[in-house]
């Protein structure tokens, strides 16, 4: 279902694009490739200059490459595009700090932590932050999504749908199911 209509009439003024793409190389391990583009659809004027429209403001790439378990084995950060030529375009081997975090564990934490404020660059953070997700999509390629052999399976209790006391759950996932006791809501009614 699409958004619905804007009820007024507007026109484009910005467009930012993300784009991760999964590789599995020869050796078995997996590589991220994202992207970030900003453009705006009219020139824009920049303390270093003139953007002319449909150019990039912001052109940066990321490649992460992750083993069976996701700890970073490798990371390479490029700022083709910035407003800053110079100054944007050098932060790039700070990401390098990366190296030996997990992906998905306390991943995003740890980002955010290593590189805000002035340790980093903004919108290469910002998308940072989407990998772990894009590697659980990755990943999920070669894994049935209800193979329970190792445990419960590792989606169940991350998102809203997956809720073990929800009717996804029940549906999908019944040995994982688990009825609400409803001992909060007791608790709520009294107060």
């Amino acid at each position: 279902m699409p958004l619905s209509r804007s009820v007024l009439g507007r026109r484009a003024i910005h467009r930012r694009r993300v784009e991760i793409e999964a590789f599995l190389r020869e050796d078995q391990l997996l590589e991220l490739d994202a992207c970030l583009i900003d453009t705006k659809e009219e020139d824009y004027l920049l303390a270093s200059g003139v953007r002319r429209a449909g150019e990039p403001v912001h052109g940066l790439y990321l490649r992460m490459t992750l083993d069976a378990d996701c700890q970073i084995l490798a990371v390479e950060a490029v700022s083709d595009w910035v407003p800053y030529p110079g100054a944007c375009d050098t932060i790039g081997p700070a990401y390098q700090q990366l190296v030996g975090l997990n992906l998905l564990k306390g991943f995003r934490r740890a980002a955010s932590a290593l590189f805000a404020d002035t340790q980093g660059c903004t919108h290469l953070t910002e998308l940072l932050l989407a990998l772990p997700t894009a590697a659980i999509q990755a990943l999920a390629t070669f894994r049935r999504d209800t193979d329970d052999s190792e445990g419960k399976p590792f989606q169940l209790d991350r998102c809203h749908a997956l809720d073990t006391r929800g009717a996804a759950v029940r549906q999908y996932y019944p040995r994982w199911f688990r009825a609400d006791d409803g001992a909060g809501d007791e608790a709520a009614e009294s107060e």
